[in-house]
């Protein structure tokens, strides 16, 4: 296991159903980008938070300190921390960019059908009223970086 693997892919592609198949047979542990969006809105800002706030550090070997989006209460909430040389999975839209796989040991792509990753992602979330919203950040964030072409792998789920 790498000490640090990104996985990215648009939302239902199935990246937190392999990241926690991947922490659970590795000991790895599993960062959400989920809780590092500052809302709907906040798809670019987690990635600056995963680059600047969490993977500088980590690689400075310095210890990570931030704060998780509780989406209840719509601000940050709980502080997180992560450890230098702690191995980790790191999982959500947006994750994998030019500056953060600078960072990475390996780096997954998934990808799904569009039809396929709506009905995940509305079985999971109850409702589609933020798809639109997301898939535009999805698309600024697969303009900007490519993510595809930056993995080391890319899968079909």
């Amino acid at each position: 296991m790498s000490a640090i693997t990104i996985i990215d892919g648009r939302s239902g592609s199935g990246k937190t159903e392999l990241a926690a198949r991947l922490g659970e047979r590795t000991g790895a542990r599993v960062i959400h980008m989920d809780d590092l969006y500052a809302g709907w809105h906040g798809l670019s800002t987690g990635s600056r938070l995963l680059e600047r706030g969490i993977l500088a550090p980590l690689v400075a070997g310095q210890a990570a300190r931030w704060r998780r989006w509780d989406w209840a209460a719509g601000d940050w909430g709980a502080e997180d921390r992560a450890e230098p040389g702690e191995p980790l999975v790191i999982e959500g839209c947006g994750s994998l960019t030019i500056a953060s796989r600078a960072h990475a040991d390996r780096a997954i792509w998934l990808e799904a059908p569009e039809q396929v990753r709506h009905a995940r992602a509305l079985a999971r979330d109850g409702d589609d009223s933020w798809w639109m919203l997301w898939r535009e950040q999805e698309d600024a964030h697969i303009a900007a970086n490519d993510p595809a072409a930056l993995a080391d792998e890319v899968r079909a789920t």
